[in-house]
Formats: structure tokens, sequence, C-alpha cells
């Protein structure tokens, strides 16, 4: 049986309001993150996984706003909660970890102040001792040795500051834990350094994990399940290991043929024809059709909603479908 949803994300929109008109840069996306699992959100740049992100946070600001669905976690719909609720929710219940910490971490503060900082901001009852104490003890777990505590951000490696930005994710004991694209930055030394420093924290906190990548190899290596998106709408979603071994959406096929593979007998590298669609003026009906090398009829004429394909995976295309097939 799969683990009961921790958090369930339903028909959700985010819209950018821009010169050029309104981009619609996630649209009606439902999907579930499973207690203790790392799901992993893959797709192209600007398919919308940022946004996505920031979403399940409630982080966005003018221009951008959410503009329907329901963000259900842990029992609680997100989007009824009022700012000052969402502040504790932040932090306390759902950690992020950025892209480029040094952007998130204060140049002018010592690591063990941003720590002690993010603890008395949840918990102002806590006194400086108890703060100081657990900072350390968390930072020791992570492999960040006391003296280093006293430092600031620009004097750490880009490793370092990525155990940082955990750290300040768990200094609350969050439930959830966003990664957004936190290996981009790293050297493919330290990158699989920190691929095994999450499967520790994973078991030892029992956290639940969304990794936002474009990274497909790093989804193989430590993901349990992942989701696909393309142009704003979710197209695939389910276990890591059937997907890669068996793909259904032809958009999941050719993101899987585009990776690097030095097993291929072929030596000219897989590219999918044509590019991303604008989000100002998508394609009607599937917005994969202009590309797709399976398109149908009925694909430029009606979008195609997920659909249970299987024990345990979701699609959305026409042909997996009674009407695709008409």
């Amino acid at each position: 049986m799969p683990a009961k949803p921790l958090f369930s994300i339903r028909d959700l929109d985010v819209e950018y309001h821009t010169r050029g008109g309104d981009v619609r840069a996630v649209e009606s996306v439902s999907f579930d993150i499973r207690r203790g699992e790392i799901l992993g959100l893959v797709g192209e740049s600007a398919c919308g996984k940022s946004t996505m992100g920031k979403a399940l946070m409630r982080l966005h600001r003018k221009p951008a706003r959410i503009t329907n669905g329901q963000l259900l976690f842990d029992g609680r719909d997100l989007m009824t909660l009022t700012e000052d609720e969402m502040r504790f929710v932040r932090g306390g219940e759902i950690g992020m970890v950025f892209q480029d910490p040094m952007t998130s971490l204060n140049p002018v503060q010592k690591i063990i102040e941003h720590l002690t900082e993010t603890i008395h901001a949840h918990e102002p009852n806590t006194t400086n001792e108890e703060a100081h104490r657990r900072a350390g003890e968390l930072a020791e777990k992570l492999g960040i040795r006391s003296e280093r505590l006293n430092e600031y951000p620009h004097q750490m490696s880009g490793g370092m500051r990525q155990r940082v930005m955990i750290s300040l994710a768990l200094a609350l004991r969050a439930k959830l834990v966003i990664a957004d694209e936190p290996t981009t930055s790293l050297d493919v030394i330290v990158e699989a350094n920190f691929l095994d420093l999450l499967r520790e924290l994973r078991h030892e906190f029992d956290l639940t994990i969304l990794l936002i990548t474009h990274n497909i190899g790093v989804v193989a290596e430590i993901c349990d399940r992942v989701a696909v998106m393309y142009a704003a709408h979710l197209v695939e979603i389910g276990d890591v290991r059937k997907i890669f071994t068996n793909p259904k959406h032809p958009y999941t096929r050719g993101l899987l043929r585009s990776v690097p593979n030095i097993d291929l007998d072929d030596k000219d590298l897989y590219k999918m024809e044509g590019a991303p669609p604008s989000l100002l003026d998508p394609p009607s009906g599937c917005r994969f059709h202009p590309r797709c090398p399976d398109r149908m009829k009925i694909c430029s004429r009606k979008n195609p909603v997920l659909q249970k394909v299987g024990s345990d995976s979701q699609v959305a295309c026409w042909l997996y479908s009674k009407e695709g097939k008409a």
C-alpha cells in the first residue's frame, strides 16, 4: 500500500502578470507527496518546476499569484491560512533549500547567527544557550565542524553552504524539505556527497523530500517516484524505476533518450524536435503535440488529463485513453 500523502496538491494554478499578458506557469496541477518519500520533479527549463516549489510554501509575490487550487498539508489547506500563520509553516513545518545558497544567506551574518535566529523566530521562548546547543548538534550531524559556525558564508565552499541551507531547513524539525536545484552549482564529487547526505537525513529525521531538478541522473539515483512537467502541465508521475524502464508519455521518453549514456551504440545524442511553447500563447490541446512523434488528430483539439496507467503510474496522454484510440 502506498504511504499516506503528507501533501496533496489539487488543481493548482499560478500566474505571472506581465506586460505581454498573463502567463500561467502552473496550470491545473494535482499530485500527492507521500510521507517519507523522495519525489523528483523534472522537466525542461521554464516548465514551471521552481514556480511549483515556491507555490507549495506560498512564497510568490507580485507579479506572481496563485489563482486557484488547494494545498492540503498534513490535514490543513494552506490556502486558508493567514500570512502570519504561514510564517510558522515556513521553516517550522516546510523547509526549503534554494539553488544558490549565497543569494539566500546573509553575507554579514555568521553561520551560527543564521541558525539561532531561525530558532528564535519560531520559538521565542528558547534561551540563547539552548539555541546554540541545538544549532551545534545539528551542524555536527551535517558534517559542519563547530569552529566553522563562526565563519561567514563567503568563507565556505558551495557544498558546505548547501549543508548550512539544509541545517536551516531542519533547525525546527520540518516535516517536508523542498530542494530546488540543490546540486546545480556543485561539482560531481561534492554532488555525490550531498546526495548521500540527503539519504542519511531522510532516514534519521524521517524526512519527506521534494527534489526539483533538471538532472535526470540525480533522480534515478535518489528518488522513489518522479513527476514530469511540460509547459506548466504535469504529464506523468509514478515509480522512478518503472518510468525509467518503461516511460509512457512521449515527452518523458524523449527526455530520457536525451540523457548522455556511454552504453549507447549510437554516436549521436538524441534531440527532441522543436522547443517548448511560449506560455503567453500555448498551443491548443496537448501542449506537447507540435513536437510529439505519436500525435493524433485529437491531440491538437483536447488536452488530456492524468489517468491511471498500471498499478502506480499516471499519465496525461491520449495514447492511453479510449477516446484517443477511437
